[in-house]
């Protein structure tokens, strides 16, 4: 009888080693290696269940007809329009996050909106009574919705095939462990076996699966990076547990455009779709303050307005302070730099604080005009007008330089009932036709000052 062998594989990556090494040539991974048996022989088996298909044989492309009708609407919007439309059958999602942000809460939104199919809830993290205490709070049910709480994979397909669900849950990917392999659950080798077993299981029946994973602390999911190539879609939910905005993005999505993103709310009842974000992101001050502005963003192709918030001081201490919330504490750096140096401004003995409002991480360039626009304000400490906002990126000669998808940036702007936007003079073809708003073009940062504060 052959004899089980031992392979040290790194739980970060994946990489294999036949003896134990203290850092992970492949991911630089300090003790990640961990002992797991490999199977001999025919010990590693085809998982649980036994589908009596035909072989299939291999079909010319012209003769393959693709299902329009294929997609099924989750019943939140956001997540559809994130998907392309809708769930496409036989496909794998990965909903990944940090702990506490919503992930189970979204999944079991899904399974109680889907009200005209059966839904299978597979948890290998809490009991049924949890579950059904959780659907409770959110105030709605769904009668053909059932829940499982199994960790063992060969179970939850002998369930799936008796019941032929029209969704299957699995919380969390990283609880559910297969026979076939004799390591414990969680593990680089049980993490990839039962996700190949549950897209083979996917493919074959038609039933797309939805599977939480957790992220590790460098917020990346847990596991091999092979993972995220198995699967057909990764979406990342993301969110501060101090605020109640949780921001869903598509990483992967081999159905559909990775462009875009969709925003929910937490509140008491679960998480609540945000249609217009612009309206949450904007603070309604009684009156003008100082330091605020404005920046008319775009995160994959939805446009938004957010507040942007500085605090100009002079230097208690010997070394002036430099701390930025939301945004990259080193562009910020960088700005204050071209402020000094093309502007004239003396910032350089000045504490300077930067607060993007909402509690949200802003990567867009195109916030550029707006923060320079806020610490002017703060350092001068005259107040922008409240109808006033701005979209253009910084240069370090001092010019202000166009951004994408302007024209949508400032239909946006005019929705929301500004009535002057700033941009960068070098735009081309700009139209504002139809649009109560004034479009006012600079080419440097000093015609900025001088409109913004003659």
């Amino acid at each position: 009888m052959a004899k089980n062998k031992t392979v040290f594989v790194c739980q970060n990556c994946g990489a294999e080693s036949p003896k134990w090494i203290g850092r992970c040539p492949s991911c630089k991974e300090w003790n990640s290696y961990h002992e797991e048996i490999i199977p001999s022989g025919n010990n590693k088996h085809d998982s649980a269940f036994i589908l009596t298909q035909e072989k299939r044989k291999p079909e010319l492309l012209d003769n393959i007809k693709s299902d329009e009708f294929s997609r099924q609407k989750s019943g939140v919007a956001e997540l559809d329009r994130i998907l392309g439309g809708g769930i496409v059958s036989g496909s794998i999602i990965l909903l990944g996050g940090e702990p506490g942000v919503g992930k189970s809460t979204l999944a079991l939104q899904i399974a109680l909106a889907l009200k005209d199919k059966k839904i299978l809830y597979v948890s290998g993290e809490e009991s049924e009574e949890q579950i059904s205490l959780r659907a409770k709070r959110m105030k709605d049910s769904n009668p053909e919705c059932y829940i499982l709480s199994e960790t063992e994979l060969e179970r939850i397909l002998v369930h799936a095939e008796n019941l032929k669900p029209g969704l299957i849950i699995i919380d969390s990917i990283q609880t559910i462990s297969t026979s076939a392999l004799e390591s414990s659950a969680g593990t680089v080798s049980q993490v990839r076996e039962c996700a190949a077993q549950l897209l083979k299981y996917s493919k074959i029946t038609g039933i797309p699966i939805l599977l939480i994973g957790h992220i590790t602390k460098d917020g990346t999911l847990a596991g091999p990076k092979v993972l995220e190539h198995i699967v057909d879609v990764v979406l990342y939910f993301e969110g501060d547990n101090n605020y109640v905005y949780r921001i869903l993005r598509s990483v992967k999505n081999r159905f559909g455009s990775t462009a875009e993103l969709g925003i929910f709310e937490m509140v008491e009842k679960g998480l609540r779709e945000v249609s217009n974000p612009s309206e949450l992101f904007i603070n309604q001050h009684d009156e003008a303050l100082s330091g605020v502005s404005i920046a008319a963003t775009v995160d994959g192709l939805r446009p938004f307005l957010i507040e942007t918030q500085a605090l100009v001081s002079s230097a208690v201490y010997g070394t002036p302070q430099r701390s930025s919330t939301g945004f990259d504490i080193r562009r910020l750096n960088m700005l204050l730099a071209v402020l000094e140096k093309r502007a004239g401004f003396k910032l350089g003995i000045k504490d300077v604080f930067l607060n993007i409002a909402g509690g949200i991480k802003v990567n867009d360039p195109a916030i550029d005009l707006a923060i320079l626009s806020s610490v002017l304000s703060s350092n001068l400490d005259i107040p922008i007008g409240r109808e006033v906002c701005f979209a253009g990126e910084a240069g370090l000669s001092g010019e202000i330089r166009p951004v994408s998808r302007i024209d949508q940036r400032i239909r946006e702007a005019s929705k929301m009932g500004f009535t002057k936007i700033y941009i960068s003079k070098y735009h081309r073809n700009v139209s504002s036709e139809g649009l109560n708003i004034e479009v006012i073009s600079v080419g440097k940062i000093e015609n900025l000052v001088r409109s913004l504060f003659s």
